[in-house]
């Protein structure tokens, strides 16, 4: 499966995972079997609380779950509606999180944990 980890820079495995999927500068795009990591900009970065648009972008990269921190409602709600899981994680790096993945070391995010607003929790 192709996973979507926000993270703050471009160094793929080894980038640290971002507090906000939506404003993300990056987005590290993981192959969840082979490990094969690419890593593209977040073109919808720059957005007014509670109008994140990131997900739009994600069916074309072939993305099947975001593993993040935490994540807004209208951003949960996108991701759900285009057909993407999401899953938590308490990691620090991509890399971890891909592990993590790997190991079901991560939870489904449900529609009741999602933040409001853009007032995440962590």
């Amino acid at each position: 499966m192709r996973l979507c980890i926000p993270t703050d820079t471009n160094r793929g495995l080894d980038a640290p995972i971002s507090a906000h999927f939506g404003s993300a500068p990056y987005f590290t795009l993981v192959d969840s079997d082979s490990g094969a990591a690419e890593v593209v900009a977040n073109r919808y970065a720059h957005h007014a609380p509670g109008t994140c648009e990131a997900a739009k972008g994600l069916p074309a990269h072939g993305v099947g779950a975001v593993v993040c921190l935490s994540l807004g409602r209208r951003a949960f709600a996108g991701l759900r509606k285009i057909g993407v899981d999401v899953f938590v994680t308490d990691a620090g790096y991509a890399g971890a999180a891909t592990e993590a993945f790997r190991a079901g070391r991560v939870r489904a995010l449900t529609t009741e944990e999602a933040c409001q607003g853009g007032r995440h929790a962590g």
